[in-house]
């Protein structure tokens, strides 16, 4: 897990535990933010009851209708007052057992601005002897442009928790790999992924972890075909077959021998250029 993973994790901890009515994260695609909410939840299971809402859309429908059936709440109201009471004597039951109950939202920026104020209204069930419902809102980072609408200025008033996560550099995508093949029983990168094949998967995921994850299992498929370990000719091989069949395409110009930034494969990248001694040099991968 990236430094950004686990600050963001962190942040909402604290904010469950805390009690914060809303937490807010974002991050680009395939960064890992469905994870970092599933981990989440196995952490606070326990002490927590946790509905999930995944499949947001521009014609998300009555936001009381969403939310009964994340928490498994069976009834029969037919208009949303009634959806309302429902769901306010569930929320009441909870709080008796001494419950916290966390909704949480995941690809939220699929949710038009009334769906943003529904959900703001919906938060007023908290009083102001305590916060009953917490919810947490992941989205792509359009949501955060949603959000600072001036429209939603009385929502964004109340997010009391916020964490972007960030593709991962060169020396957290090495760490990911290696942490990937461990699970997987490996004994690391230098018995499989020369360091040549490491900065290819770098170069060309853009450090973005589902992305890394797509390249290196095609790469071990084309290597164990070869017989061989994943060398940097091989993950360029799984790049090309990636362009042809609709993958992500990367707009770097490649060499045989890139020229590259040290500070930012290594994360260390300084606004004072005078404060590195090295500033671009050719990187020999062995």
């Amino acid at each position: 897990m990236s430094d950004h993973h686990k600050k963001a994790l962190n942040l909402l901890r604290y904010g469950v535990f805390q009690q914060a009515g809303f937490a807010l994260l974002t991050g680009d695609i395939g960064c890992g933010k469905t994870t970092l909410l599933q981990k989440l939840s196995n952490d606070i299971k326990n002490n927590v009851d946790i509905g999930l809402i995944t499949n947001t859309h521009r014609s998300f429908g009555d936001m009381l209708t969403w939310v009964l059936m994340a928490f498994k709440v069976d009834h029969c109201a037919n208009d949303e007052a009634e959806r309302y009471r429902v769901f306010k004597r569930f929320m009441e039951k909870r709080q008796v057992v001494n419950r916290r109950v966390l909704l949480v939202i995941d690809e939220a920026q699929n949710m038009d601005i009334s769906a943003l104020e529904s959900l703001r209204l919906l938060s007023n069930i908290n009083d102001g002897r305590g916060v009953m419902l917490q919810i947490i809102l992941a989205g792509q980072t359009e949501l955060l442009d949603k959000i600072n609408d001036p429209k939603l200025i009385q929502f964004a008033q109340r997010i009391a928790i916020e964490s972007h996560i960030k593709p991962l550099n060169y020396r957290e995508t090495e760490a990911y790999i290696n942490h990937r093949l461990r699970l997987a029983g490996g004994s690391g990168r230098p018995a499989i992924f020369s360091r040549k094949a490491v900065f290819a998967v770098f170069e060309n995921s853009g450090g973005v972890p589902r992305v890394i994850n797509n390249i290196c299992d095609l790469a071990m498929v084309f290597a164990f075909a070869n017989e061989s370990g994943v060398k940097y000719e091989t993950v360029m091989d799984v790049v090309n077959e990636r362009r042809t069949a609709g993958g992500r395409k990367s707009t770097t110009h490649r060499t045989s021998q890139p020229q590259l930034d040290i500070t930012d494969m290594l994360g260390l990248r300084s606004t004072n250029p005078k404060s590195l001694a090295t500033k671009s040099v050719p990187l020999l991968l062995r």
